[in-house]
């Protein structure tokens, strides 16, 4: 997993991806106590940067795999990114995905043509039913983060990043990123490392759900004790990445972890304020950027609003919190 593998993915995915902006708000900048940069992504194709990723894999398989089609697992991001790209190159595709995933991202998923397979993340192993049915039915299987064509497709939001804060005057700052298994955060944190040395990634995550952040801490891969329960199902995952965690320690500055509470008030305030809509897991870096100001030096933080997918209850609930 290199450089030169994000910068050719860029180049497959120009013309088809989103070139998502950075906004930007004085209220913001009010409460956190410095700039605030957001890194929009809930406004890519099918409201995630999954889009990326699901398209630098699908856009590299031969004509022979995109015929016998392509398998996914996923709470619902990655599901329709790769749904979507799949259907744009002719590609059949199955998705996996968990019983308890908002409404939305399983009707949107199958409204993108994909072949829907629900399961307990509970009691079964989306590994297991993916690796059989892609051995059954000749599928190709594209992990939602532990794999490098999707690792370049999501850094490329990385070097995004970088070009913009350049062109801002942006050269030394935290880049704090929505984290799950850490396809977006080594991504972005390669691309970083590669244009904008001055910018640092540091992965966000949720309550009782901090793989990733206790990870960096030990050095070694730790997991979560479970998989369901919180708001914030578009970074809930096991553990991170065999291939990702690596990267993220050598690029990455210290986890911060969020509650509910903060990713629901963030889902509000990016509404209020940038007019974005943004789920809780999307909203998670910029919780962090909002309500944990001793966790930053310097004049300016960079949040990436990941994934705008969000059920109208929880939208509801979150916009009960500006009362």
């Amino acid at each position: 997993m290199n450089i030169e593998m994000i910068r050719a993915a860029a180049g497959r995915i120009k013309g088809h991806a989103r070139r998502t902006p950075i906004l930007t708000s004085p209220f913001l900048d009010e409460i956190a106590g410095r700039r605030v940069f957001v890194k929009a992504e809930c406004l890519q194709h099918t409201g995630s940067f999954k889009f990326r990723g699901g398209w630098s894999a699908v856009s590299s398989l031969s004509d022979t795999a995109i015929k016998a089609g392509v398998i996914a697992f996923s709470s619902g991001n990655h599901a329709q990114g790769v749904a979507l790209a799949a259907r744009a190159h002719g590609a059949p595709a199955v998705i996996i995905m968990p019983s308890d995933a908002p409404t939305i991202k399983i009707e949107n998923t199958r409204a993108l043509g994909a072949e829907v397979i629900l399961y307990d993340r509970e009691t079964e192993d989306r590994d297991e039913i993916g690796a059989r049915l892609s051995k059954e039915r000749g599928l190709t299987l594209i992990k939602p983060f532990d794999e490098p064509l999707v690792i370049a497709g999501q850094g490329t939001t990385g070097l995004e990043i970088a070009a913009d804060m350049n062109a801002l005057g942006v050269t030394q700052a935290d880049v704090v990123v929505c984290c799950g298994g850490g396809g977006l955060t080594s991504g972005i944190a390669l691309a970083l490392a590669a244009d904008a040395p001055g910018l640092r990634a540091r992965p966000v995550e949720p309550e009782a759900f901090d793989d990733v952040t206790r990870s960096l801490i030990s050095g070694k891969i730790e997991s979560n004790a479970r998989l369901g329960g919180s708001l914030c199902d578009a970074i809930i995952t096991k553990q991170p990445g065999d291939l990702t965690f690596p990267i993220m320690k050598e690029h990455c500055g210290p986890g911060i972890v969020v509650t509910e509470e903060e990713c629901l008030r963030a889902v509000a305030l990016a509404f209020e304020r940038l007019k974005i809509v943004v789920e809780p897991g999307g909203a998670a870096a910029l919780a962090a950027a909002l309500f944990h100001p001793d966790e930053f030096t310097g004049d300016a933080v960079i949040a990436v609003a990941t994934g705008g997918n969000v059920d109208p209850d929880v939208f509801v609930q979150a916009l009960e919190t500006l009362k």
